[in-house]
């Protein structure tokens, strides 16, 4: 069943609408357990794009096995995806800066508001996100600290590589998650990937960790596989960051989530003109590579990518 859960008309006879495709076994659905998995607010992160595909597919499959409901939402901002624009085209806006929106607000406050409305109540939510254009991520949820207690046990259940839990005071009181989590309805933050792009690996991984919370929630009866243990980092210690020293063209010389140690070479930053390097960017510590510069373009202070140091993993 597809529902447009809110909707407001436009210059030239055009509407905005938002859908969400409710997927349900026959019969009664009162009392039964929901998940619902959100994705699109930012308009140029496609990945979860794909996973909404894949998941409505596998449960078609074996619809059988399906015992609970699962609320499917692929363009929460479809102005932005149709424009491939991270806010919403126009008005200049974060989508993810607006909630938990007003009702009778303007425009935008009221969508934010209807979307709030419609998704809580979920036994749980996972609001999937791409990074931008300039960086690739693994596979990550990451959580604030005032509710690791109840979500952790779930990030376990995602198949993710890595789970990152923050300090309350580096996360925004008017996203999506937090709007929900404040408010009893546990919501996942997932990032993967890159922006404007889809990375079927990490969204079939992605989907399978999605069986598996329906598998525990009990909303699943079918095959889930046992999901990764992942990395869970805490400390903000843990986590060493890479800022070009120059501005350049960024060349990568290591894959993603690579294991490296201190002084290996993960890139270059050379002159297309000169034909000179500019910068050999080492590595700082020994550590895993979870973060890295996708758009080669950089200027001083770019942001090059991330490393996991080794004492966060063999805790």
């Amino acid at each position: 069943m597809i529902k447009t859960i809110a909707s407001v008309e436009l210059p030239v006879d055009e509407v905005l609408a938002i859908q969400k495709r409710r997927i349900a076994p026959k019969g009664k659905t009162k009392g039964l357990k929901r998940i619902s998995v959100v994705t699109g607010i930012h308009g140029d992160e496609l990945e979860g794009q794909y996973v909404c595909y894949e998941l409505s597919r596998r449960i078609e499959k074996d619809f059988d096995k399906l015992k609970g409901i699962v609320d499917i939402y692929p363009a929460m901002n479809p102005l932005g995806i149709d424009s491939i624009t991270r806010g919403i085209p126009a008005f200049d806006l974060d989508m993810n800066r607006l909630f938990p929106g007003n009702i009778d607000g303007n425009m935008t406050e009221y969508l934010a508001a209807e979307i709030i409305k419609d998704v809580s109540g979920s036994d749980l939510v996972v609001d999937i996100h791409a990074s931008n254009i300039f960086l690739t991520e693994i596979p990550q949820i990451r959580i604030n600290e005032l509710n690791e207690k109840e979500l952790v046990p779930y990030a376990k259940k995602a198949n993710v590589d890595f789970v990152w839990i923050h300090g309350a005071s580096t996360v925004l009181e008017s996203t999506f998650a937090y709007s929900l989590n404040s408010t009893g309805t546990p919501c996942l933050v997932v990032e993967m990937g890159v922006g404007m792009r889809i990375t079927k690996e990490y969204g079939n991984q992605m989907v399978d960790g999605i069986f598996s919370l329906m598998k525990e929630l009990g909303i699943w009866e079918g095959d889930a596989i046992i999901p990764r243990e992942p990395i869970i980092s805490s400390d903000p210690d843990d986590v060493s960051y890479l800022n070009a020293a120059v501005g350049g063209l960024f060349i990568q010389n290591v894959r993603h989530w690579e294991t490296l140690k201190t002084g290996d070479l993960i890139g270059q930053i050379i002159d297309p003109l000169s034909g000179k390097v500019l910068e050999d960017v080492l590595s700082p510590v020994d550590g895993i590579l979870f973060t890295i510069r996708e758009y080669p373009i950089v200027d001083e202070g770019s942001l090059v990518g991330r490393l996991l140091r080794k004492e966060a993993y063999e805790k």
